[in-house]
């Protein structure tokens, strides 16, 4: 059986350790293991011996803000343990720390031969995924120096230089080399009856371009309690409901993780924010509408993530029409990745722009910011961006000419640009996929929301009346013809998208919650679609599943075909309310919430579609980030949209 990871996540920082603490660096599974910051693994080996064999994990590492554990050798019943060792572990800001202590159990001075073998492979992220794509790095070196207290990995490639920095307090006896590429550090540890000796391992990773003077904490103990500050921090003030504890304990969690999930991004004058990274493992950076909708999510409670996402993907719109055909002037970025393979145009994704949605996303935004705190600063500031959104929307996007916004498949991007954006997501109920342009109805939803809050924004903070007239007029053209083109009058229910032809795409999808969150429909028709999401082939009990099962395109363990996501129920959770329908809010917040209170009131990215009628505890998905600050967000937006209750 495969050994599980374990996260600790720190800001761009994240480590993936195994039961007894180790990182092995074997690929393959549904995550890597390792030190990661800016899409590297700076370290892809770290392990333990002790009397030169692996000690046994009498606790395992459990999950947590740091790993501990309690190891001993192995053996059996006839002769106690000679030692116990206890380890700990912790990442902070490009940093990783550990501490051992071993603990003699004999009567008699005992010498332990303790070795903890590193290596730092440099891997770029995109290498590790499960297509087991390979890449050519022509000229790549990697180097490894032995230091007074430690060792050194270098790795350079042209222009590109990294670097990991190990230290131990005491420094080790010797530094051997392992005929791999790894370095062995060894100390031997002269113990007194029932004494006790104590090593504390400190690693530094400076990522391509790091020009900060970084210092690492003296201890996991000190990094914890730096993030349990920072986490307080975060929590604190936020109004929780007293009826509902665990929907209390839900939004605690997620909040605490969202101050963890923070990283790094500029504004349009250079300044530097602090954002919410879409999630670990595998996108521990800025995605457009993850960052967008997480701050929706949390703009009630800490509407300072609306304040730094706006202005941090107003500084990365695109201005002009690149060599890919996703790029165009005045879209919001989807991605941004900062590794060696982005850097070198090995993968799109330095800047991606394949995304129909956080465009509107950005715009709806900006329009809820400005109504919930009263501040027009930013509407004012980036009025300009704001502006180039919606000539997007209505120019390359495809309003004006189709009527819709539109996208195609991308070659060597993504096949689908909307949130299902995995390459089968959009289909008919019997999993045709969609051919030539794709209108996917949630994006109209969206588009309808940013074209009205951008027309209240041009009347009340840019005094320009012209426009706001335009932009309601669109607004309301797109309703008209939405209603008209994807409604299916036999199913009671819109379609997913519509195809090249115009044809409708007639899968029974959760999308159709989207348009109750963003006021596309109709009432008649909007309370038709909430009550239909809550019947038992959509409503698993833990939530509403991506795609209606009994459909032949539906698989309880397909990303986006039959799934439950936390954040499209909590989308779906307010446009309930927005509708009136308030008991079928609360049965959906009632099933995430129970889901939640089961994993320790975390909401992972996603989980399986089967039902609780027949599966007592949520199925996990095998692949789903543990920490994601969409799922994060949604108890939040559970909050507002039920009232705890």
């Amino acid at each position: 059986m495969t050994e599980r990871h374990h996260l600790l996540v720190y800001g761009g920082t994240f480590a993936a350790v195994g039961d007894g603490g180790d990182i092995s660096g074997v690929r393959g599974g549904t995550s890597p293991d390792g030190l990661f910051v800016r899409d590297a693994r700076h370290l892809s080996r770290w392990q333990l011996t002790v009397d030169g064999a692996v000690p046994e994990a009498l606790t395992p590492v459990a999950d947590g803000d740091s790993a501990r554990c309690v190891l001993v050798p192995r053996g059996g019943r006839d002769e106690p343990p000679a030692y116990t060792l206890f380890r700990e572990q912790a990442v902070g800001d490009s940093s990783f720390v550990e501490s051992l202590r071993v603990v003699s159990n004999r009567p008699v001075p005992t010498t332990v031969r303790l070795a903890v073998t590193a290596d730092a492979d440099f891997t770029d992220q995109f290498e590790l995924r499960s297509d087991h794509r390979t890449y050519t790095k022509t000229g790549a070196v990697r180097r490894r120096q032995v230091l007074d207290h430690g060792v050194e990995f270098t790795y350079r490639r042209g222009e590109w230089l990294s670097c990991t920095t190990v230290t131990a307090d005491p420094p080790p006896d010797v530094v051997e080399e392992t005929g791999t590429g790894a370095r062995r550090m060894v100390w031997a540890l002269e113990l007194e009856p029932h004494g006790t000796a104590e090593l504390i391992l400190r690693v530094i990773a400076r990522p391509h371009g790091e020009k900060r003077a970084l210092r690492v904490p003296r201890s996991p103990s000190a990094l914890n309690d730096q993030l349990k500050a920072a986490e307080g921090e975060f929590v604190e003030g936020v109004p929780f409901p007293t009826g509902r504890p665990e929907l209390a304990a839900a939004c605690a969690r997620g909040l605490a993780d969202l101050a963890s999930l923070q990283v790094s991004a500029a504004g349009p004058d250079g300044e530097e924010l602090h954002v919410p990274a879409a999630g670990a493992p595998w996108f521990l950076t800025l995605l457009g509408r993850d960052a967008l909708l997480t701050s929706l999510f949390a703009l009630p409670y800490r509407p300072q993530l609306a304040a730094a996402t706006l202005p941090a993907l107003a500084a990365t719109q695109a201005t002009a029409t690149g060599t890919d055909p996703v790029t165009q002037p005045g879209k919001i970025v989807h991605e941004v990745r900062h590794g060696e393979l982005a850097h070198f145009g090995q993968v799109p994704f330095r800047r991606y722009y394949g995304s129909v949605d956080a465009t509107p996303l950005f715009l709806v935004l900006l329009g809820a910011y400005v109504d919930h705190t009263g501040d027009t600063g930013p509407a004012r500031r980036l009025e300009s961006h704001a502006r180039a959104a919606v000539t997007w929307m209505l120019d390359h996007g495809g309003l004006t000419s189709r009527g819709y916004l539109v996208y195609r498949a991308d070659r060597g991007g993504l096949a689908n640009q909307n949130w299902k954006d995995s390459p089968g997501a959009i289909c008919s109920a019997d999993g045709t996929r969609a051919s030539g342009p794709v209108m996917a109805a949630g994006a109209q939803g969206y588009a309808y929301d940013a074209l009205r809050r951008t027309a209240w924004l041009a009347r009340t903070v840019w005094e320009d009346e012209t426009y706001g007239a335009l932009l309601e007029q669109a607004a309301g053209d797109l309703r008209d013809r939405f209603q008209r083109d994807f409604w299916m009058p036999e199913h009671d229910f819109p379609a997913l998208a519509l195809d090249g032809e115009g044809h409708r795409v007639d899968a029974l999808a959760s999308d159709a919650g989207h348009l109750l969150w963003s006021g596309l429909l109709d009432k008649e028709y909007g309370e038709l679609v909430g009550r239909r999401l809550l019947e038992p082939d959509f409503f698993s009990g833990w939530g509403i599943r991506t795609l209606a099962a009994g459909q032949p395109a539906y698989h309880p363990l397909s990303y986006h075909r039959g799934s439950v996501w936390p954040h499209d129920n909590a989308l779906i959770a307010l446009g309930l309310a927005r509708y009136g329908l308030h008991d079928e809010a609360r049965t959906v917040a009632h099933g995430l919430v129970d889901a939640a209170n089961v994993t320790g009131h975390r909401l992972p990215e996603v989980l399986a579609g089967y039902g609780r009628d027949t599966h007592a505890e949520p199925v996990p998905y095998p692949h789903a980030c543990v920490r994601e600050s969409r799922s994060a967000a949604a108890p939040l937006a559970l909050l507002t949209a039920v009232g705890g209750v």
